[in-house]
């Protein structure tokens, strides 16, 4: 099964030139081989842009409303992103929560993007605060957004359950380089195994793909990667880097 490799470019690059341009080596450093299957989000105005110009990466958003038509200023649907050709939605990114988003809020745009038929990437992991009271408080946390997140999924599981993919970034992870050195990928490991534990039992997910996000870069990406259970990558800044994120997705 191919790892699943997210580049997520936040709020970069400044315009659509570069944003053209960024995608395009992107897209064609991820080789012949295609080990990976890739998804570019970039911003939300350069999704048109990218998506005509991409041959073998999919396209993706970093975040999405719950409602298709309503008085929302600057607001944007499932059926705008579906209409733009995006496949992926990013949703409940640790950067978003830290703005405001609740994980209601979370649970809204999750069930709007599957009804919408978009794969959905929730994003769920532990602040440092948590993480300093130990491993036991880590796993009650992550589940506890779990269960907060997919609340009244269950009924539709059973059909959109493979839509579904899980991130776990430990935010006491990102851009620290704390959790993410080359030999320290067993506690990332152990999160990704209780996910999918979790999900199989609480919410009779099988097969759930989860995904690391937490300083990914070229030098530790193999190091999270080689684990079956690891099933792929959320990568920030280094997918701003063309010969970097091709070393990640050519692992």
């Amino acid at each position: 099964m191919k790892k699943l490799i997210i580049a997520n470019w936040k709020e970069n690059p400044n315009s659509i030139t570069e944003a053209v341009s960024l995608a395009q080596q992107i897209d064609k450093g991820i080789g012949k081989a295609n080990k990976a299957e890739v998804v570019i989000a970039p911003p939300f105005p350069f999704l048109s842009a990218v998506g005509k110009v991409l041959k073998r990466a999919k396209l993706g958003a970093q975040n999405v409303f719950w409602e298709d038509k309503a008085a929302h200023t600057g607001e944007i649907s499932p059926r705008m992103l579906k209409s733009s050709g995006v496949k992926y939605a990013i949703i409940g990114h640790s950067e978003r929560r830290r703005l405001g988003e609740t994980d209601e809020m979370i649970n809204k745009k999750i069930s709007a993007s599957l009804k919408a038929e978009l794969k959905v990437i929730l994003c769920v992991g532990e602040s440092l605060n948590v993480r300093r009271r130990g491993l036991s408080a880590s796993k009650n946390f992550v589940k506890g957004q779990l269960k907060k997140d997919l609340k009244g999924l269950h009924s539709t599981f059973y059909i959109l359950h493979s839509r579904i993919i899980v991130a776990y970034e430990p935010i006491w992870a990102i851009s620290t380089n704390k959790n993410a050195r080359p030999d320290k990928p067993e506690d990332a490991l152990e999160m990704i195994k209780l996910i999918k534990q979790f999900c199989h039992s609480h919410f009779a997910i099988r097969n759930l793909p989860v995904l690391y996000g937490g300083s990914v870069n070229s030098k530790n990406a193999k190091n999270f990667l080689q684990y079956k259970e690891i099933d792929g990558a959320l990568v920030g800044g280094a997918s701003l880097k063309p010969d970097e994120f091709g070393k990640i997705v050519n692992f």
